[in-house]
């Protein structure tokens, strides 16, 4: 029954002739018929098509929308943060005039020899503080002291001959005195008497020669006694040992060796060389403040003391001396420093970076920061000074100048102010 079903399952279609060989049932199962097509499922296939490239089309959209939105909010940040951007800027302190100066020693001496000899003792070095008197070295030579003896004998030799030589002018004094009435009554001729007269001015002549003797060595002694004095070298003033030439042994020869150099350091002169456009107005008593580069945290105060009086006709500068107190010694003898003069002027000059100058149409210019707003001031450069310059007008002393400002930098605008190390540390 099983190979009926199947074959009638087969022959539901003719057979075409009779000679056509029948299909046997088995190969039949094996290798069925092909499903005729799917009507529906073909025209249901375009609306998938069309369906697909609707949801892109609004998927795309929607990115893009999304996109457009995420930039549109980008730019509005962007936009609010410019608005609301503070820039920090690099700024600088306007600042005094300070004029290049020198310190010197208010007093210095180079000790020389001033007697010849060996040093037998040297009681100070380099860098020792002595007092006036101390001493410094002593020299030896015993030929001096051979010297001050032997013409010490001298001296008392000289003596004795004054002793006798006016015992002979009182011998011719005395008969002088009696052969003058013996002439006169004819007892003795005249020629004696003029003999006893001429004698006894001999003899008072004499004495005067022995008198003068006696001081001549008497002198020579005291430059001999000098001399050995001059053996102890002595401080003149109060003082530092700055340097030193000698030591015990040395061969020392009056006048021309060198021995030490003592300089007083208490009160230390700084010599300062004013421009012709600062000069005007120097005179003693000008208080000036001396700082150091070295020591940006302290300040030395002074008073002009000495002046020139006339400018060099090769840099048209004034000479000016500064009395500084130094009771630390703080301040030593050939440091480099500056000087600020407060001289009084209508219109001081202060001295700025030469990159916070602005020059555009308004000007000469400078931005100056006020409790964080940029401000613009118009200046006058009195003298360039090539990394600085001088200005007047439109800065006080302490104003802080924006370096190398922006392009766009405007009047009020926000900034942050931001000083260099050194200056940071000086405040």
């Amino acid at each position: 029954m099983n190979e009926v079903h199947r074959t009638g399952a087969i022959e539901d279609g003719p057979l075409e002739g009779p000679d056509r060989e029948r299909i046997p049932v088995t190969k039949l199962a094996a290798d069925p018929l092909p499903k005729p097509p799917d009507r529906g499922r073909r025209s249901f296939e375009p609306w998938l098509l069309g369906g697909g490239a609707l949801l892109l089309l609004v998927g795309g959209l929607a990115l893009g929308a999304s996109e457009l939105s995420a930039h549109n909010r980008q730019v509005m940040a962007i936009s609010e943060q410019q608005q609301n951007f503070v820039p920090n800027v690099r700024v600088a302190e306007v600042r005094a005039n300070d004029l290049p100066a020198t310190t010197l020693a208010f007093a210095a001496a180079n000790i020389l020899a001033r007697a010849n000899g060996y040093i037998e003792k040297r009681q100070v070095d380099i860098g020792d503080h002595v007092k006036a008197g101390d001493l410094l070295a002593q020299i030896t030579a015993p030929e001096l002291d051979h010297q001050i003896a032997q013409n010490e004998a001298t001296l008392r030799q000289n003596q004795a001959t004054l002793q006798q030589t006016i015992a002979s002018r009182d011998l011719a004094s005395v008969t002088n005195t009696r052969d003058s009435v013996l002439v006169t009554k004819g007892w003795v001729t005249a020629q004696q008497g003029d003999t006893d007269r001429l004698t006894l001015k001999a003899q008072e002549a004499a004495v005067a020669v022995a008198q003068s003797n006696i001081a001549a060595q008497q002198s020579f002694i005291r430059v001999l006694n000098q001399q050995k004095a001059y053996q102890s070298v002595i401080a003149p003033f109060d003082g530092i040992i700055t340097q030193r030439s000698v030591d015990v042994g040395s061969l020392v020869q009056a006048g021309t060796t060198f021995m030490f150099t003592l300089m007083q350091s208490d009160v230390i002169r700084t010599q300062v060389y004013v421009p012709q456009n600062a000069a005007f107005g120097v005179q003693p008593g000008v208080e000036a403040v001396i700082r150091v580069p070295e020591m940006p945290d302290r300040t030395f105060p002074g008073k002009v003391t000495r002046l020139a009086d006339a400018l060099a006709p090769g840099t048209r500068t004034l000479l000016t001396e500064i009395d500084v107190p130094n009771p630390e010694g703080i301040l030593r003898p050939g440091m480099y420093c500056t000087v600020e003069l407060h001289i009084p002027r209508k219109t001081p000059s202060f001295i700025v970076p030469a990159d916070a100058l602005i020059f555009n149409a308004n000007g000469l210019q400078v931005a100056v920061v006020e409790n964080g707003i940029a401000r613009l001031r118009r200046v006058n450069i009195a003298r360039d000074l090539g990394r600085e310059v001088e200005v007047r007008d439109g800065v006080q002393l302490g104003d802080l100048v924006i370096l190398k400002p922006m392009i766009d930098l405007a009047d009020g605008s926000k900034v942050r102010p931001q000083l260099p190390q050194t200056q940071m540390t000086r405040n």
